[in-house]
Formats: structure tokens, sequence, C-alpha cells
């Protein structure tokens, strides 16, 4: 049994009963069988040279951008391709009133031109090792889940001392098969990352929230920036003497296009899924976690929304955080009408049904995995009402309130004396400060307080509202009048001369302090009453995972993502949503001008580029007269993945992966092949937009373009 465990787990067969598009398979264990199947969907690349650690190879190419996307290296001088979207925080720190990069654009005609990115880091990705034996050498099936993560984590942490000391490594061990197998990857860290190129946001979020999550799409989300290193090419902080740094491997460029049932292929660092998630839990990720995160965010975004049409000033604050909350803000939505209209809490519990009959027939199995479904039953239906209380807890004062993020701040002042206390506090503000709005706060924080305390339970509400009650009698505005009128917190000069003159009981004493202190008490009592649940949850998906695997030794399964290097293969093809409805797998030029809309700021694009695409100089970038904006293919993909490069067959790009569809936002529970797409943006709309739109034919010459 353990032989054929190890073999399922360190190689991954595709039997061939599994669809091609299914799955986030890592590289390195790709085999024989899978290749086959790849090369009969049209795949000529050397299976070899996906991923080598010895010589330069696909997976070189393949970068995590930032804190949670992929780009792609596309050539030798350190040009890196991600989405708009994923760039969008940076550009956003780099724009102000005068120089608008978010609304305008922006380009540079010269190395010199290119703008350092502050805090943004790229990792390419140096090795990946199985060292599930290392990890649970110790570990006995008589351990508790405390004691095994113990053990676990002391192994850990030895793997990884050899790589303790260097800013410019990062190494993780990771868990895979609900931690039944356990990966050492590695990354080297690149700290000077500059803008080369952002199409305005007109173009990069043409569609805004209408069309997010929605075909057809018409988005050129893209985003250009470049990385940099040392004289010697090692990645170093920023210093202008850097040069361009010189990839292991950089990606060709197609301009043949694509299609219908030709190969697709993405490399990228999907997230997070829970494909193998019980039907209890996604009971609970429905009504505990979605439903709530849906409530809050509306009452949120509306209120920015607001404040961001009125004001230039606030919408640049504010752009890269609304980004953010709405787009699963959006996607919360979406899962949970998936969900229910495939019926997959059905197929959960047909599956779970499968799998106690297993376990009646086979004696051994029982013995190892009967407590599975049980435990987590228990667990997640016990834990559903504190679940959504730290839902709404979260949403609340972590996302929402800011002015008691900001009081918080001084409750773990670091430093020995004064002066280093306020520059420590000084460097970790700044850019907080930098786009934050106080008035804006101000009229968001009654509403998302009553809002919480409507919701949840009175032993849930922070100390605050006895005060609100007692001075302000149940008056949040009142209440939010008062605290921002005598607060430090609404300007960091305010603060640091706060920190500096005051004694620390004094210090408490602020209104933004005293909020915060009251949230962090509850926050330490929702977090322990929720955690209660976390350990039987753990245990139960644990040994659910490792009985479907015995339940179905010659069934290949992959992996959850956990934001660490995949594939997924496929092919180009639209879908059918519903009856009498057929999607088709691309979109052109003439969607874009079809939507332009100028009285909606979602659909309005700046007359200089409708004139620009009703002109038809689409050059090498067009096909026939039409230049192809955006594409579907069956590739298998999620957050995270946003801006993986698609490849056909040759490993040539064709296209940045950037969204899923509506239809198929179950996706991260529950693989749905006959709805589920992943939308593209077409690499030569990508090209038009660099040459024609944005005037940049110097960075065109740096592409290996295949014609």
């Amino acid at each position: 049994m353990r032989k054929t465990i190890l073999t399922l787990l360190g190689v991954f067969l595709l039997a061939h009963s599994l669809l091609a598009d299914e799955g986030m398979w890592l590289l390195k264990e790709l085999n024989r069988q899978s290749a086959a199947q790849m090369k009969e969907l049209g795949f000529t690349f050397p299976i070899d040279s996906l991923y080598n650690e010895q010589n330069p190879s696909l997976k070189d190419a393949v970068i995590i951008f930032g804190a949670g996307c992929t780009g792609v290296a596309v050539s030798n001088e350190g040009l890196v391709f991600t989405n708009h979207h994923c760039g969008y925080e940076a550009i956003q720190k780099l724009s102000s009133v005068e120089h608008d990069y978010l609304k305008d654009g922006f380009v540079s005609q010269s190395f010199e031109k290119e703008l350092p990115c502050k805090d943004l880091t790229i990792q390419f990705l140096k090795k990946t090792e199985d060292v599930t034996s290392k990890v649970l050498s110790q570990v006995t099936e008589a351990d508790d889940e405390s004691i095994r993560d113990s053990k676990i984590s002391k192994a850990r942490e030895e793997i990884l001392k050899e790589y303790e000391g260097n800013d410019f490594l990062s190494a993780k061990v990771i868990p895979f098969y609900s931690r039944n197998k356990y990966y050492l990857v590695v990354y080297e860290v690149f700290k000077d990352i500059r803008l080369v190129l952002t199409p305005p946001s007109s173009v990069g979020k043409f569609g805004g929230e209408t069309d997010n999550w929605m075909w057809p799409r018409h988005t050129c989300d893209f985003s250009v920036f470049r990385v940099y290193a040392n004289k010697e090419n090692k990645p170093a902080e920023y210093n202008a003497d850097n040069q361009p740094y010189h990839p292991r491997y950089s990606v060709p460029v197609s301009l043949n296009g694509y299609k219908e049932k030709d190969y697709a292929m993405t490399i990228g660092y999907p997230g997070r899924t829970q494909r193998y998630l019980s039907s209890w839990g996604i009971t609970r990720l429905i009504e505990s976690i979605n439903k709530p995160r849906i409530e809050v965010r509306t009452a949120k975004q509306d209120i920015w929304k607001e404040a961001m049409l009125a004001s230039d000033a606030v919408r640049i604050k504010y752009a890269s955080k609304y980004a953010r909350s709405s787009n699963y803000w959006k996607n919360a939505m979406g899962m949970n009408t998936a969900l229910a209209k495939l019926h997959v809490v059905k197929e959960k519990q047909a599956l779970e049904n499968k799998f106690s009959a297993y376990l009646q027939k086979d004696t051994a199995a029982n013995a190892k995995y009967g407590e599975a479904l049980p435990l987590l039953e228990k667990a997640f239906e016990s834990s559903s009402e504190i679940e959504k209380v730290r839902t709404y807890f979260n949403e609340t004062f972590t996302g929402g309130i800011e002015i008691a993020r900001l009081g918080a701040s001084v409750l773990t002042l670091k430093g020995e004396n004064k002066d280093e206390q306020i520059q420590n506090l000084k460097t970790s503000l700044e850019g907080q400060y930098k786009d934050y709005e106080p008035l804006l706060d101000k009229k968001l924080t009654p509403v998302l307080l009553k809002l919480y305390a409507d919701r949840v339970p009175p032993e849930f509400l922070p100390d605050v509202y006895k005060t609100i009650q007692k001075k302000f009698k149940g008056d949040y505005n009142k209440y939010a009048d008062w605290l921002f009128s005598k607060t430090a917190f609404t300007d960091l000069n305010k603060v640091l001369d706060a920190v500096k003159k005051k004694k620390d009981q004094d210090l408490m004493k602020d209104p933004a302090v005293e909020l915060a202190l009251s949230v962090q008490e509850i926050r330490m009592v929702v977090q322990m009453k929720a955690n209660k649940s976390d350990d039987d949850i753990q245990k139960g998906e644990r040994l659910f995972m490792a009985g479907l695997l015995a339940m179905n030794p010659d069934k290949a399964y992959s992996p959850d993502a956990n934001f660490t290097q995949r594939l997924s293969y496929g092919s180009v093809g639209g879908y059918s949503p519903a009856d009498a409805v057929k999607y088709n797998f691309q979109t052109t030029s003439e969607g874009v001008l079809a939507k332009v809309d100028h009285s909606n700021p979602e659909f309005d694009l700046q007359d200089y580029l409708v004139k620009e695409l009703e002109s038809k100089d689409f050059g090498q970038y067009g096909q026939n007269g039409t230049l192809y904006t955006c594409f579907l293919s069956n590739n298998d993909i999620t957050g995270g993945n946003s801006g993986s490069p698609v490849f056909n067959g040759k490993a040539e790009l064709i296209g940045l992966a950037f969204d899923g569809n509506w239809e198929a936002l179950s996706g991260d529970i529950v693989f749905e092949p006959k709805v589920q797409r992943t939308i593209s943006v077409d690499i030569r709309y990508v090209l038009y937009t660099i040459d024609k739109l944005m005037k940049c034919p110097r960075l065109i010459q740096e592409l290996k373009l295949q014609k």
C-alpha cells in the first residue's frame, strides 16, 4: 500500500480516462504518459526542456510577480509581461494627480526612463525537491494533530536552515495533498524591478467590474516590467548602476495565432483550490464566508466608489484597494451561484457515500481512514456560526475600517528609543498614509460598525460598542465624528509627533488606539473559538485525501493549488453555458468598439484610442484584417494564475491568462469541463497596444518574434 501511494504521489500518473484539461500539475513530476497525452493534443516542445535544474528550461521563464501573481520573461534583457491588474498596485503607487499613470498609462522610451517600483519583487524558481520522507520521518500514527504538527514544524525548520541569512533567496517547505506530502521550493528573489510600460486603465481594465469574470471579454490586461541585477547578474537592492537581468530562459512570442482545438498550456502559480473539500465544508463556505463577505464589501465599495468618482485624488489613492476588494466580492457571488447551479454539494455527498461504502467493505482501510468523514461533519457544522462571526470581523475591522488598523500600529512599537521607534513607524506607515483619505474612512466607519453589530452575537462586540452606547447613545455617526476629530491617526506627522511627545500611557488613550485595543481583544476571542475546530478539520482532510488515494489507486489526483509552479494543458475552444447559447472562442477589436460608452467609466475609451482602432492599421498583429483581442481555452487555473503565459505546442507565447468565466466560478471547489474556461488576452493585442497605441517599438525589438 505504501509503495502504491508513493508511486501515485511521486509521478502523478495520468490515466487515459482523465480529462487532459483538468489538473494543476508540478512540472518536475510529469512522466511519459503525461507527455504522450500532451503530444496527442499538439505539444511538440522537448519534454525535458519544461523543467530542468541543470540547464535552462521553460520553468526558468515563469516568475512569481509581487505577492500573488504570475509573469513571464520575454527577453534576454529581463523584460517581463504580466497582467495590468497584477501591476496595478505598483502603478498606483507611482501615480499622482500630476502623473496619473492609471488614467493615462505610462511608456518609457529608454532604459533610463523606466521607473523603480519600491517594495515590488520578482521571484525565479531555482528548484523543487520532494522532502516528504524527511518531514514525516519522526511522525507516527499514534501522534495527535498537535504532536504531529510540532514534529513536522521542527523537521521543516531543520531543512530550511541551509537557506537562512540570504535576503535574495526564499525557501519554503510546502504541504501537498492535505499534508500527506511535502516539497521544498527555493526561489531567487529580485528586488530592483522597474515599470516599463502600462496601457491606460481604460485599456487594461476595459469593462471594469461589469465584465469581470465574464465572457465575451475585450480587456487588454497586461503591463510590462523589467528585472534589474548587479554587474554579476545577481539579485541586488535598487541601484541606479544596476543592469537589466539576463534570465536563464526567455520565451519566444508567436504572431501566428491559434485555431479552435489547438494545444494550449499555462504555467503559473495558482494560489488556492479546495477540490477535495467535503460537502459540509462547501456549505460552510457558502453560508459563513461568501455571504458575509459579499454583504460587507457591498457596503464598503458603494461608499468608496462614490468618493472615487467624485475626486481624482481619491480615485488614485483607493484604486488598488478597490480592485482587490471587488475582485473577490464578485468571485464570491459567482461562486455561490455556480455551486448551486451545478449541484456541487450533491456531487460531494455522492463521493462521500462512495467513500463510506468502500470503508465498510475494507476493514483495514476503515481502521486507517474511518475517522475522516465523522471528524469533518462535526467540525464544519459546529464551527459554522463562529466562522461567520470571523468573516464579519475580518471584513469589518481587518479589511474595512482603516483607522482601527492605523491605531494598532503603535501597539507593537519596535526600537529601543523614541527616535528609533519613530523611524520604524514612519517606514511602516508611509505607504498606508499615502493612500489614505480620513474623510472617506470617517464616512465608512459608522456604516460598518452598525452592520457588524447587527450581524454578530453581543459577546463578540468589542468594548468600543459600550462607549458608543454610553457616551453617544448608540449613535454611530456621532461616535465617528468624535473619533476622527480627536485622534492623531488621521495624519502621519501627527502620529509621529504624538509618539515623540506623549508617554506610552497617554498614547494609549488616543481614540483610534482605544478602538484598536478593543478590536484586538475580540480578535483573540474569535480566533480562539474558531481554532477549536481547525485541528479536527485538518486531520479529517488529511485522512480523507489519503483514503481517496487508497480507494482509487489507478486514478491520478492533482494536488490542490498552493502557490507553487504548476502546468495545465488543454485546448483552445468556446463553450455553451445554457440551452441555445454558444460562445465563440475569441473576440476582436470590433467588440471593443461596440462596447465603447463615454458615459460609463468602465467602457470609456479615450478618443485617440478609438480612432486608432477604427483605422484598422493592425500591421503584423492583425490576421486577415482582423485584430483578435481575447480567447478561451479549457486550462485549469485559479487566483494566482493571473499573468500566466499561455503557450502553443511549441512553447511559444500566445497569450496571458487573466480571468475565469462566471459560469464556472465554482472551479476552486470542482472542475466542470463542459463550462470551465480560462480567459486570456491575445499576445498580438498586447503587442499592438505596445507598438501602435503606446508607440514603443523598442520593446518589440527585444522580443523573439515567431512569424
